[in-house]
């Protein structure tokens, strides 16, 4: 059996629904299907969830209101009835609504992965209806009672054994031939919906195909496969056709959008091949991530937006480096910062960070210990397979704040700018 995914922008429209239906038709084998929110659903329920948070109902719900219309309208043109279609999410929405109405905005993540979940759900519904309505029989499956995860609500961690037997009980080939699920959540074991992380359902699909050992998983996404760099920031980008998973996990650390940073590990504990193809030229190789694969011939260029540099140093002139870092990094790790770059001298340490909700109360709790100092609006460009003449191109005339350079990598946290060449 294969594992396939199909991300947001896959299922943003009726044709793109229509178009799985397309490519899954070419497929004779068994298949795991996980479905992402469609289009920028995820985003809009995170504009529901605030609304929510600072106890706006009348906003919240005129969002979902937004929301329910752009699903009613794929709806219309997916379905010969657009009345039964609409059936088999009505009750999703009521329960949001239900949800906003009643609940009481306390913790954020917690009430953060049970309401933006809801996107994954609404959309598997409509795609599952879609396909019965096409004559592919399938079954719909609910990720949430088969992802058994922690508590670590927004970043869940998956509880693989626990996973297995649930997700090993569900699926039964013998039975159906297709199965349906959503990508980036789970439950704990109380139930309570949890989500992975941003943009998890690659993982999701990881997960899968290590619990049910597929034979390969595939992600479709809206480019040719994997790039040396994102085509809508750098001009004549190249095809990476095979990459191994050490250099996959490298790439994704960095902040290459393409593969979720998690995703490798599952598959690589069990020799699972890993193919990103293009959704909308689907007979198109695309790229294939594995064990074996050859260097990458090209240099890889990416780039992290939103980025912070952080500067801390004692208040006594004192400094002892090991002990700072513990401190620091404890607190980064309860505030869920990504570090992304480290540079340290006999009396400063400075981190670059992704700018999130939880940066300003990072700050000032270190602010107890140390004397601290931020530059925000920046950008950190990496360049893996060091190339001075690339290295020229994209940084020449650049503010930076920062740089790093080793044998094969060179890094540059600059201030944002947005336009490169090559």
């Amino acid at each position: 059996m294969k594992v396939y995914k199909f991300g947001g922008a896959s299922v943003r429209s009726a044709e793109g629904v229509r178009n799985i239906v397309r490519i899954v038709s070419a497929v004779s084998g068994d298949l795991f299907i996980v479905v992402s929110a469609m289009g920028k659903t995820t985003n809009a329920l995170e504009t529901v969830l605030e609304n929510f948070m600072k106890a706006d109902r009348e906003a919240a719900l005129e969002k979902l209101s937004e929301i329910e219309g752009y699903h009613r309208d794929v709806i219309s043109e997916l379905f010969t009835d657009p009345g039964q279609g609409y059936k088999a999410v009505k009750p999703l929405f009521d329960e949001i609504r239900t949800l906003i109405n009643n609940g009481v905005g306390d913790e954020y993540d917690r009430w953060y992965d049970r309401l933006v979940s809801c996107g994954e759900i609404i959309s598997t519904r409509i795609v599952s209806a879609f396909f019965t309505e096409s004559g592919m029989d399938n079954v719909w499956l609910d990720m949430r009672k088969l992802l058994v995860t922690d508590s670590n609500f927004r970043e869940a961690n998956v509880r693989m054994e626990e996973s297995e037997k649930r997700i090993s009980e569900a699926v039964d080939f013998s039975k159906s031939r297709i199965y349906i699920g959503q990508g980036f959540i789970g439950a704990n074991t109380k139930g309570d919906p949890t989500t992975l992380g941003r943009e998890g359902s690659d993982y999701s699909a990881a997960i899968a195909g290590n619990l049910l050992n597929a034979e390969s998983v595939t992600i479709w996404k809206d480019v040719p496969g994997i790039l040396n760099a994102d085509p809508r920031i750098f001009p004549n980008t190249a095809l990476i056709p095979e990459l191994t998973y050490h250099d996959a996990v490298e790439l994704a650390y960095s902040g290459a959008q393409i593969i979720h940073p998690k995703t490798i590990k599952p598959l690589q504990n069990k020799l699972i091949p890993l193919y990103v193809r293009p959704f909308g030229t689907p007979d198109e190789a695309g790229s294939i991530i594995n064990e074996t694969a050859p260097p990458i011939a090209v240099p890889v260029l990416i780039l992290r937006k939103n980025q912070v540099l952080v500067t801390m140093r004692p208040r006594d002139f004192s400094f002892v480096l090991e002990e700072s870092l513990t401190k620091i990094f404890a607190i980064m790790n309860k505030r869920r910062l990504k570090v992304s770059l480290i540079q340290s001298s006999a009396v400063s340490i400075s981190v670059c960070v992704d700018n999130t909700r939880y940066l300003l109360d990072a700050l000032d709790e270190m602010g107890n210990d140390f004397k601290v100092s931020y530059n925000d609006k920046l950008e950190l460009l990496t360049i893996r397979g060091r190339n001075d003449e690339v290295i020229r191109q994209t940084t020449s005339g650049r503010d930076i704040l920062l740089s790093q350079k080793t044998r094969r990598i060179a890094r540059f946290l600059m201030r944002e700018e947005g336009v490169y060449s090559l």
